[in-house]
């Protein structure tokens, strides 16, 4: 079921590069303790590279938080869609993990 933009709001996913050791969870734990309560999603992290989803007015932070998490990171790229961030960057369309429906 989807649900409109006017109920959930406006979402924004930010691509970085980041240390290949990153998992999906050791960065959003990391991600968790240096945000200070604001939300921030993994949606994915492999192979060096990360989308991470943040209301549009969080996209600063999320940036912010990232070099704290990773010094090492670089973000990439900003949208409103994963999937113009998986076609422009291949290695994210290819780390992606589908789900059988």
């Amino acid at each position: 079921m989807m649900v409109v933009k006017s109920k959930r709001g406006r979402r924004r996913y930010v691509a970085f590069t980041l240390s290949e050791t990153f998992t999906k969870e050791t960065l959003a734990g990391k991600l968790s303790a240096y945000s200070g309560g604001t939300e921030f999603k993994v949606i994915q992290c492999a192979s060096g590279w990360c989308i991470v989803r943040s209301a549009p007015n969080d996209v600063r932070k999320v940036i912010e938080m990232m070099s704290h998490a990773d010094p090492t990171s670089k973000s990439v790229s900003t949208s409103g869609t994963l999937i113009t961030l998986r076609r422009k960057y291949p290695p994210l369309e290819s780390t992606r993990i589908r789900h059988a429906r």
